[in-house]
């Protein structure tokens, strides 16, 4: 089974998004299951893990909605108020009743605050998931990000912590450091993971080639190995850089030298607790 393990769906007439805007052009339109799946039978993928982008109680139902209606859809990573435990709580229990609420995530780059991730009363919501057995995404931007990835990775050692984009790299830059030593230092603790995805849209949009992403590719797999990473489209931003056939192509090329079965699907479904069946 291959699984791409980060996706997304939004509805501009329906959903009150920041973004995208109208100077995204590729971008700004109504992105659903029915776009998606055309793409998936193409490329071969089986399954697919939405992750939301807007952090709302409304995204999420409307991700678990279109979940139940899709049977590719194999996961909905939502958003709970991690900054408000006791709403957190009280959202957890109610979405952990739906079988595909696999996880969460909230837009800590967006954050003005970037210590938000770090905030006590964050500090607690994520103990929730820990406690859940609920894993958490990181869409890191900054280094220190990454530094607060390994901060709540040691906090809480049984919540299961996955680096969304691979933290975002500088490739158009051509910038390795600080970032490899910043991953590296994350991959040191086990409960953390990462997905190879959202490179395409980190370089060049319009002048990137396989081996501007290959550097970066092999150091999360030299740090992660084959058993913590697993591949995402980042589907539908990638169209900022490439399409989707090309991106499925590239990564899977990339990460030819390692554990496909795990890399391209048994990961994800292992990490966010769905059947490869």
């Amino acid at each position: 089974m291959i699984v791409d393990a980060h996706q997304h769906f939004w509805n501009l007439e329906t959903g009150d998004y920041s973004w995208p805007t109208p100077d995204l052009p590729a971008l700004y339109r109504t992105f659903g299951p029915e776009d998606l799946a055309p793409e998936l039978a193409a490329a071969g993928v089986d399954r697919t893990v939405v992750v939301q982008a807007d952090d709302s109680f409304w995204e999420t139902d409307a991700m678990l909605a279109h979940a139940e209606a899709h049977d590719f859809i194999a996961g909905v990573v939502g958003w709970v108020p991690l900054d408000r435990p006791d709403e957190a709580a009280h959202a957890l229990d109610r979405y952990r009743r739906h079988p595909k609420f696999v996880g969460v995530r909230h837009l800590i780059h967006t954050e003005p605050d970037p210590d938000w991730l770090v905030r006590d009363s964050v500090l607690e919501g994520l103990g929730l998931l820990a406690e859940a057995g609920v894993p958490f995404d990181v869409v890191s931007l900054l280094p220190r990000h990454l530094e607060h990835v390994v901060t709540i990775a040691e906090r809480h050692p049984s919540l299961q912590v996955v680096v969304d984009h691979l933290s975002k790299p500088r490739i158009a830059a051509g910038e390795l450091e600080p970032w490899a030593a910043g991953l590296r230092a994350a991959a040191e603790l086990p409960n953390v993971h990462a997905k190879v995805s959202g490179l395409v849209t980190e370089a060049d949009h319009e002048h990137w080639t396989v081996e501007d992403l290959r550097p970066y590719v092999e150091h999360a797999v030299e740090v992660f190995g084959p058993d913590r990473l697993m591949f995402g489209s980042d589907w539908p931003v990638l169209l900022l850089a490439a399409d989707y056939q090309t991106v499925f192509t590239v990564y899977s090329a990339l990460l030819g030298a390692t554990d496909r079965g795990k890399v391209l699907g048994g990961n994800a479904a292992r990490f966010y607790g769905f059947s490869e069946i």
